[in-house]
């Protein structure tokens, strides 16, 4: 995995692609969870919950992005 991480895009296999595609898809899924709990600490700032609640909206966006990115790889 770390190789096909450290290979330049033009160089990588549709398998090692497909494997870095999905490693970045699982981090974003880390990093939503991350923003949940920090969600819902209830910070008492109204600021700062819309800016969890756009960067969980746009990790979403990307995450699903990736997804079908990753699906174009595999056909």
């Amino acid at each position: 995995m770390r190789n096909a991480i450290l290979q330049l895009p033009e160089s990588r296999t549709a398998n090692e692609e497909r494997k870095v595609l999905r490693a970045a898809i699982r981090q974003l899924e880390r990093a939503d969870v991350y923003l949940a709990a920090v969600s819902f600490m209830n910070l008492s700032d109204r600021a700062a919950q819309c800016e969890v609640n756009q960067l969980r909206s746009a990790v979403e966006d990307l995450r699903r992005h990736l997804c079908r990115r990753r699906d174009e790889v595999a056909e």
